[in-house]
């Protein structure tokens, strides 16, 4: 079960969620700083990934080249000496998870966003492993069918990618559209779940 540190805001409404579409536009890209942010970096098959912690909870994963990541470092703190639990408990989970021994994540998250983007971010956590589901479908979940381009703009600025499984959205035609790691990471994780569970119904296309 993911555990989300902060709980979903009353739900908006579509005028409202469209407005904070707008707003979200313009918004900073840094990752939550109101205290020590420290940072463990970690392999994987579809690169390195950054994790970022701060207090007690994990508050951030990023990809190489990742849209809408931080933009800098500055200030950031490398837990080299393996001191922080929760970035030790991710390294560990990451590593389960790509080895195909874990499908749900169990970390203490904290993720900084608006009311419509925690509403959005709790919803991915409901997708299960291995499946997917469209910006339109996540759109009726939360009671908001017209929001669709809300919604696909809350799943982008998802800070906690893989954990938060944002890569489990797709298009209504079954497109993977757009992912902020790349679509060709998109494709190699919904590949790798799909063989993990034995589906087998999504090529993979070797990571480069």
């Amino acid at each position: 079960m993911i555990m989300h540190a902060t709980a979903v805001m009353d739900r908006p409404t579509d005028d409202m969620m469209e407005s904070e579409y707008e707003n979200d536009r313009a918004a900073s890209t840094n990752a939550p700083g109101r205290g020590a942010l420290w940072f463990i970096e970690v392999a994987s098959p579809i690169g390195i990934l950054v994790v970022t912690n701060e207090g007690d909870s994990v508050t951030g994963l990023y990809m190489e080249s990742h849209r809408h990541g931080p933009i800098n470092r500055g200030g950031w703190i490398l837990d080299s000496r393996r001191e922080r639990a929760a970035l030790n408990l991710a390294r560990r989970q990451l590593t389960e998870y790509f080895e195909g021994t874990r499908q749900a994540f169990e970390l203490p998250l904290a993720a900084l966003g608006t009311a419509v983007q925690k509403s959005v971010w709790h919803a991915l956590g409901g997708i299960p492993y291995g499946e997917t589901r469209s910006y339109g479908e996540i759109a009726k979940q939360l009671g908001k069918p017209k929001a669709s381009r809300a919604i696909g703009a809350a799943n982008g600025r998802n800070p906690i990618s893989i954990i938060v499984p944002c890569h489990r959205v797709i298009g209504s035609d079954g497109s993977l559209t757009g992912f902020g790691g790349g679509i060709e990471r998109k494709q190699w994780l919904l590949a790798h779940e799909a063989r993990v569970k034995g589906a087998g119904a999504i090529s993979i296309a070797e990571f480069r």
